[in-house]
């Protein structure tokens, strides 16, 4: 058997190499025993557990609930094809301690995953993760497990259907009647994942046309490398939106907790201006005030809008592993990373990007102004516009990631790419501060085995040398 090592959002693997049904039997074993030994009324108030639209996820879904049941936990099953925020808002809908979600989230195809929530519905801490990974059995030997029939039966298993309630959430926090009557053309692509249909269930019907594309079950994610809202997995949808003339397009990757976004021109806007935009709604438009909580690897014109507007800042490390928790201690107003995932105040303190996508709309809807008119807006706020990219290397080899991790620690640049580096920041990856306010980021992904190098600054024909800056420093060629 594989060892299973919990990352940045549980544990993810290939399909029939480390992601087996043994496997994610014993994950659920491990979660089934944390949640036993943390909380006395384990036995009440049970776990919610769901999956995505990946190979079989609604089939591992059932071996975990299957594993839970075994052990006296009762499940309130919601089965495949469910949002990531949909299923974490379950958790606090119906008083669970938890969730198990089956999803790779913007993985490659041949990946699976199992998530792991909290009863905030948020994602479990670092030493949480450690206390379930400490529990998951060396082998299946070590897993107790119920035939899902008789688990159902018994009033183990339980139906349950999260969207009615998280629909009712989603309209006591943003007027989807006015996104409804605001005559937009919006193009959603989903990416062939579990967004599909939702933004249209929600604001469809009536003078605002909802087109969704890539809607269909299909778990090899045609037109695109994995369903991460990044180019070039975003580039199919971008020219649909182009030939339909669509005023904005929407974009969630696979399992709907991340958020992309085209302007009307169906050009990509980033994700650390997609999180600049959000926290200028809250706090200009929508007239909110709270701290924003941000990872290290997302955008600075967070701490000038924290500044303009007289909120904190907290930085976290990269995941919301880290922010979840901040969100709940700072009652955050938001959260989120620059991988496109971003909480709210008032909701779970989850990513979701469905509300995110929402969000953007009642934006355009309540200033009247186009994507590209919202961006001048933002960078009048925070002293121009903020250029980012990122470089992904696989790097599967150990001798090779010790080498680069030794390179790192040592790494005392004086500049990079002719700007002085005023700070190293070492909390979780290796982060150069720039003198005019930027940053280069190098860290070791913790979901999948990549190196990847972030970078942001001011000047925009200065990101591919900070960048390769970044590969140098790290002994990647």
């Amino acid at each position: 058997m594989s060892d299973i090592i919990f990352g940045t959002d549980g544990w993810r693997a290939r399909m029939a190499e480390g992601y087996t049904f043994d496997n994610v039997r014993r994950c659920a074993q491990g979660f089934a025993d944390y949640l036993k030994a943390t909380y006395a009324d384990a036995a009440q108030r049970g776990a919610v557990v769901g999956g995505d639209r990946r190979f079989q996820s609604e089939d591992f879904a059932a071996a975990a609930a299957e594993v839970l049941a075994g052990n006296g936990i009762p499940v309130h099953f919601a089965g495949g094809g469910v949002p990531t925020p949909v299923l974490s808002f379950g958790v606090t809908d119906v008083h669970a301690l938890g969730a198990v979600n089956i999803t790779a989230s913007h993985n490659p195809p041949a990946d699976n995953g199992f998530k792991v929530r909290d009863p905030n519905g948020g994602a479990i801490d670092p030493a949480g993760l450690k206390a379930i990974e400490a529990r998951i059995p060396a082998t299946p030997a070590g897993v107790q497990r119920m035939d899902f029939d008789r688990a159902r039966k018994a009033g183990l298993i339980r139906a349950y259907d999260p969207i009615p309630h998280y629909d009712a959430r989603i309209r006591s926090l943003v007027d989807v009647d006015r996104l409804r009557a605001a005559g937009f053309t919006v193009l959603v692509d989903n990416m062939w994942g579990n967004g599909a249909g939702h933004i249209s269930r929600l604001i469809g019907g009536g003078k605002t046309r909802v087109i969704e594309y890539h809607a269909e079950r299909n778990p090899i994610f045609p037109e695109m490398r994995r369903p991460e809202p990044i180019p070039p997995n975003v580039d199919a949808g971008l020219a649909k939106a182009r030939e339909l003339a669509a005023d904005v397009v929407c974009i969630m990757d696979g399992d709907a907790d991340r958020c992309g976004m085209g302007d009307e021109n169906g050009a990509f806007v980033d994700q650390l201006r997609v999180y600049a935009l959000l926290a200028m709604y809250l706090l200009e438009v929508r007239g909110e005030r709270g701290p924003i909580i941000k990872s290290l690897s997302t955008t600075a014109m967070l701490d000038k809008l924290g500044k303009r507007y007289g909120v904190p800042v907290v930085h976290t490390g990269v995941g919301f592993k880290y922010i979840a928790p901040a969100m709940v201690e700072h009652d955050g107003l938001i959260g989120g990373e620059e991988s496109g995932g971003y909480a709210f105040r008032g909701h779970v303190p989850e990513r979701d990007g469905i509300l995110a996508n929402l969000y953007l709309l009642d934006l355009l809807c309540r200033t009247g102004k186009k994507p590209t008119e919202l961006l001048t807006m933002l960078f009048d706020m925070v002293g121009g516009p903020h250029y980012y990219d990122r470089i992904d290397t696989r790097l599967t080899d150990d001798a090779l990631k010790q080498a680069a991790r030794a390179r790192l620690d040592r790494a005392q640049p004086a500049e990079v790419a002719g700007l002085k580096v005023t700070g190293k920041d070492m909390t979780d990856g290796y982060k150069f501060s720039l003198e005019d306010g930027g940053w280069l980021l190098v860290r070791f992904s913790g979901t999948e085995p990549l190196i990847r190098v972030y970078c942001e600054t001011t000047h925009g024909d200065l990101v591919p040398a900070i960048l390769a800056d970044g590969l140098k420093i790290a002994g990647i060629a």
